[in-house]
């Protein structure tokens, strides 16, 4: 009997490191340029669906479409910050919150003209092979997609600590006025940190669309579940929004499996709320 809960704790662990990489986008972003994304969601479903226009179009399996996809969504991030957000940096949250939420709208009806209400599926080839490991039987989808999570957040891990660029964003993010003072281009650098949390929603939606399918109503969903994940693992905090993504995962499976899969929210709210209450700061976050 316990195999079968380690089967569903597994395939927990396996969506939540995809979640993870579409939450670290939100973390990189709000840890550096501290403007909350609240269209974060919104742009996985974009790349939910870019994907699924490829496999469609072109039979591009979407674990090679992430690589294109990232670039794609880097510039849009990029002009996005440099032209429409750089201006709000500074100013009062509700300004930047509504001009967010309004991107977010936008978003989704354009996906509603575009595609329709009904969800788009993607069938691989492989789509329902699985992996026997022992007493483990998972999801042949699902490990590629968490594999690949995890290649895109160590790459990320490793601009951050080993290239100048990097260093320099850091810098950003831990002093503003004094990365100012030496001469850094502050707004560029909120620009590439804003393409690099697009390159990783972007990345997170091609994987997504490999395990769910993608519809438009799941973009408020989406980013709700960013946030949720980031408050725990700790805002800014790029590690936290990986154990986060896990915890959030592999709560999600064991309440759809234990009780019933509309159950899976109120779940991931409790971890929330308990995380708030014994550690407000997020479990991998800093006291302020």
């Amino acid at each position: 009997m316990w195999s079968i809960y380690l089967n569903v704790a597994v395939q927990g662990v396996l969506t939540g490191l995809v979640y993870g990489l579409m939450a670290l986008g939100l973390s990189v972003i709000f840890g550096v340029v501290r403007v909350v994304n609240f269209a974060h969601g919104e742009f996985a479903v974009v790349a939910m669906y870019a994907a699924y226009a490829l496999f469609t179009a072109f039979r591009l399996d979407p674990l090679w479409a992430l690589l294109p996809l990232a670039a794609l969504f880097f510039l849009v991030g990029y002009g996005l910050q440099a032209a429409l957000i750089n201006p709000f940096v500074g100013r009062p949250e509700h300004e930047q919150f509504i001009l967010l939420v309004g991107v977010g709208i936008i978003i989704v009806n354009v996906l509603l003209i575009a595609f329709g209400p009904d969800s788009r599926p993607v069938n691989l080839s492989y789509g329902f092979d699985s992996y026997e490991i022992g007493p483990l039987i998972v999801d042949k989808p699902r490990v590629f997609a968490a594999a690949a999570a995890i290649a895109v957040a160590a790459a990320l891990f490793w601009f951050f600590r080993r290239t100048r660029t990097g260093a320099a964003i850091r810098a950003c993010a831990d002093n503003l006025v004094g990365a100012g003072v030496v001469g850094l281009n502050v707004k560029r650098l909120f620009a590439l940190t804003f393409g690099l949390g697009l390159a990783c929603v972007g990345a997170a939606g091609a994987l997504l669309v490999t395990i769910a399918d993608a519809a438009p109503s799941l973009g408020p969903a989406y980013t709700l579940l960013a946030f949720i994940i980031v408050i725990i693992g700790g805002l800014g905090s790029m590690a936290g929004a990986l154990v986060g993504g896990v915890l959030i995962g592999v709560s999600e499976a064991l309440a759809g499996f234990l009780f019933a899969p509309s159950m899976k929210s109120m779940f991931s709210f409790a971890l929330l709320i308990a995380v708030l209450v014994l550690r407000p700061q997020g479990l991998l976050g800093q006291r302020t």
